[in-house]
């Protein structure tokens, strides 16, 4: 047994493995790619390590391997002969396991043999194949991204051998940034980092997330947003604003706080073009976390395999990266009950048992377009700390995106009356303001000339809003979101 100290100091996985070997469980299946990682979790246990795979047979450190155990039966022979305590890793048994009837008799012969000798059979695997006449004598472990404990301890070894120096605190900003890889992934990021010759500690960091930003946008269906957004940069909307300003405090006060308190997520609706997707932006900017997007129409498009284990997955990964925010964009697209017996019908039972059990590092932001498609379980209180709906803006607030956009372009807003624009402006959505914006800063770039207050009027009196297309379905939205959500700005429109 290991003292509460040591208990301490240890990693999730080291922790997890010396349990299962305290238990007197001498038969272990980790399913994980990381083969290195579990031999050095391994290398801490205390006990001799030896190592078998197919191609060299088994072997102990870098000694030679023992003639003829390349074959999976020798192998558990050896296992079997061997007089003293050790753990012997087993890479990529499951193949020899699920061919052979031989191998899974003589492995229970091993587990008989096994038991009360402190000697560990460690079976490791980047799936799970467990066959059904060893599954009741092997206990099942999958091992997660490496801990804060573990990345801290993988970049000291990595900092010292590269001859470097780093504190306790650049460690663990470092190790921050890499949650959620793999320590091969962060031996990579490490090494960019190293390699583009910067200091370890905050000059390091834009190469370690650049890194990170490439190995988590290859899933195909998890995109790392590195955009970053004021939210000062959001025009109007100061409902949303004041309570996120309250939710921040509660969510960096989670580790002190029940469970029930720490801020979950939020789910934002509305008209399209009015700031959702910008609003979660500053969300992530305005929490200092990551912002990861979980693209639902590829999870749903089956290329990466069945969508609810890949939707299953995803949630797990993203948990590993917290503390994060995790953006789930057009979320009615993805999630709805209407399939109750079905694959929808399970990912969206799946998504309501998971949003209340989610480790409390990880805030989701959802945001929906076609409201009306949301099943009441997902906007009922318990589900997100609050349902927000974001209307077109008003008149005041429409000056205010005016001189958001025009100041992100290098134009002095105090130059216009911005008022007289309001005429023309009625019912329009902060997408339609951007745009009449940036027409007018083009059309004067093209001239080598000012914007002028004439070049606003000019694009403004063309612009046909959104709604006036679409008169009967924005106030279909309108209607049916007046009786279900917060409205994100206290201003109401007539």
């Amino acid at each position: 047994m290991i003292s509460t100290n040591q208990q301490s100091t240890e990693s999730r996985a080291a922790r997890a493995i010396r349990e299962v070997f305290d238990s007197g469980r001498p038969l272990v299946y980790i399913r994980s790619p990381e083969e290195q990682r579990v031999a050095r979790v391994l290398g801490s246990m205390g006990l001799p390590v030896w190592t078998w795979c197919l191609t060299e047979g088994m072997r102990r450190g870098d000694e030679s391997a023992q003639s003829g155990t390349q074959e999976a039966r020798a192998a558990l022979d050896f296992i079997m002969a061997h007089p003293g305590e050790a753990i012997f890793h087993l890479k990529d048994f499951h193949e020899p396991l699920g061919d052979s009837a031989e191998v899974r008799r003589r492995l229970r012969d091993v587990y008989q043999g096994c038991v009360k000798r402190r000697k560990f059979v460690v079976i490791t695997s980047p799936v799970r194949l467990i066959p059904a006449e060893v599954e009741r004598s092997i206990a099942f472990l999958e091992l997660r991204p490496p801990d804060m404990v573990e990345l801290v301890e993988f970049l000291r070894e990595g900092v010292s051998s590269a001859g470097g120096d780093a504190d306790e605190t650049v460690l663990y900003e470092m190790a921050g940034a890499l949650q959620g890889l793999t320590l091969d992934e962060a031996g990579y990021a490490l090494q960019r980092a190293l390699s583009a010759g910067c200091k370890l500690g905050a000059d390091a960091m834009p190469a370690l997330l650049e890194e990170k930003k490439m190995l988590v946008n290859r899933s195909g269906y998890i995109e790392f947003i590195a955009q970053s957004t004021d939210l000062g940069e959001v025009g109007g909307l100061q409902g949303l604003k004041t309570w996120l300003r309250e939710r921040r405090k509660l969510f960096q006060m989670r580790d002190r706080l029940g469970t029930e308190i720490v801020p979950k997520g939020v789910l934002i609706m509305g008209i399209p073009g009015c700031g959702k997707s910008l609003s979660v932006k500053a969300i992530a900017s305005y929490f200092q976390l990551p912002l990861y997007r979980l693209d639902m129409i590829e999870i749903f498009s089956g290329r990466h395999g069945k969508p609810e284990g890949v939707f299953v997955e995803a949630c797990r990964m993203m948990e590993d990266m917290a503390p994060a925010v995790l953006w789930f964009d057009e979320i009615e697209m993805g999630i709805t009950s209407t399939e109750t017996g079905g694959e929808q019908g399970r990912i969206f039972a799946f998504f309501l048992t998971w949003m209340q059990e989610k480790t409390r590092g990880l805030f989701v932001a959802a945001t929906a377009n076609r409201i009306d498609l949301l099943p009441a379980e997902m906007i009922r209180k318990g589900r997100f700390d609050e349902v927000f709906f974001v209307d077109m803006p008003v008149a005041q607030e429409q000056i205010q995106i005016f001189e958001i956009h025009l100041k992100r372009r290098g134009v002095d807003a105090g130059r216009f009356q911005l008022g007289q624009l309001l005429q023309f402006t009625d019912g329009w959505t902060g997408a339609e303001i951007e745009q009449c914006v940036i027409s007018a800063v083009t059309r004067a770039r093209l001239e080598e000339r000012e914007v002028t207050q004439q070049d606003l009027i000019g694009i403004a009196a063309k612009l046909v809003p959104l709604s006036r297309t679409m008169k009967e379905q924005i106030g279909h939205i309108r209607n049916w979101a007046f009786e279900r959500a917060i409205r994100a700005s206290p201003v109401q429109r007539p």
